[in-house]
């Protein structure tokens, strides 16, 4: 059968003319994806050396952006959003970002749990360390900071940059990163560390400046029992406390709000501070975290992830290498 000549040139007509919508759509969307990008750019300081280099991370960004509309379409428990991150790729997010001399799953002498015959059910229902002052602002730091709040009553900001310079021996390997009950054994061993204001973060190594005066010290570190939320719990109800992540896939990236819940991976990547825990509204339990990547990321810096998962190690494994410091 034959279409008469009239009829295929309708449809030739619409063809085109619903191609030409589509390409006029994926313009406008891209104009005002470049758009985004200039907002994103200014907000950030982002400054790039030219053209070339701005076109491929407008591409990033685009993919990025995409991904995250498309994952809050979803519904969930949380939600993502554009953030510092935002013209970077996942490949490079896990290079840059998250803890390239962290071995998980060593064997472990035991330290002892000092919170191993405390009550689970005389615990409280929600814990948040910062509203009792024992948590400092957002910032790259180590996390000896709040047992030093409640030892003496003064919260201290640390400095961080003394344990990425001078801690590098054996795993530690200052911004290629290190295990945190290592760097537990350097500050007892150097007496200490300094305060944030004396030796100020540079986020690069640097040589390191001995004979600082130190502002805080621990008598020494426990482990928190392996894969045991439990045990957590009673320690987080105590203090804050060291955990270890996997931080590098791209929920984790752009994680804005909500509670954290689904699939996760348990490669530790990545060292948090549990400071709480809680149960939001709709009866879902969660860990309240502190990270290190800025108040832009996250709920002003922070993090909640589901609590008491079936997975024993814990939600993105933060049941697997808990650890806190004592006076």
């Amino acid at each position: 059968m034959t279409i008469p000549r009239a009829l295929l040139l309708v449809i030739l007509g619409c063809f085109c003319f619903c191609s030409s919508v589509l390409a006029a759509r994926e313009l406008n969307d891209d104009l005002s994806m470049m758009a985004r990008h200039e907002s994103w750019m200014v907000q950030y300081g982002r400054v790039y050396k030219d053209a070339a280099e701005k076109a491929q991370r407008f591409e990033i960004f685009k993919a990025n952006a995409r991904f995250i509309e498309s994952f809050n379409a979803e519904g969930r428990k949380f939600s993502l959003g554009i953030n510092q991150f935002a013209d970077i790729s996942n490949d490079e997010f896990k290079a840059t970002k998250t803890n390239k001399g962290f071995i998980p799953n060593k064997v472990k002498v035991s330290t002892g749990f000092k919170y191993e015959n405390m009550s689970i059910d005389a615990l409280p229902t929600m814990v948040d360390w910062r509203t009792k002052g024992a948590v400092t602002p957002v910032k790259d730091q180590g996390q000896c900071e709040g047992i030093v709040k409640l030892s003496t009553g003064n919260l201290i900001s640390l400095s961080e940059q003394e344990l990425v310079d001078c801690d590098v021996k054996g795993e530690d390997q200052g911004c290629e990163g290190g295990l945190m009950d290592d760097a537990f054994k350097f500050i007892i061993k150097n007496g200490g560390l300094t305060k944030e204001s004396s030796y100020p973060y540079s986020a690069a190594d640097g040589k390191c400046k001995s004979g600082s005066t130190s502002a805080a010290t621990i008598k020494s570190y426990e482990d928190v029992p392996t894969n045991d939320e439990g045990g957590l719990m009673k320690a987080v109800a105590s203090q804050p406390v060291s955990v270890a992540v996997d931080g590098g896939d791209m929920t984790f990236q752009f994680y804005s709000g909500g509670v954290m819940t689904g699939s996760c991976g348990t490669d530790l990547d990545h060292g948090i501070a549990a400071i709480g825990y809680g149960t939001t509204s709709d009866g879902t339990k969660y860990w309240l975290l502190k990270n290190s990547w800025g108040t832009s990321w996250g709920e002003n810096g922070f993090l909640r992830m589901e609590k008491d998962i079936a997975d024993k190690k814990g939600m993105c494994g933060l049941a697997m290498e808990p650890s806190y410091p004592t006076a």
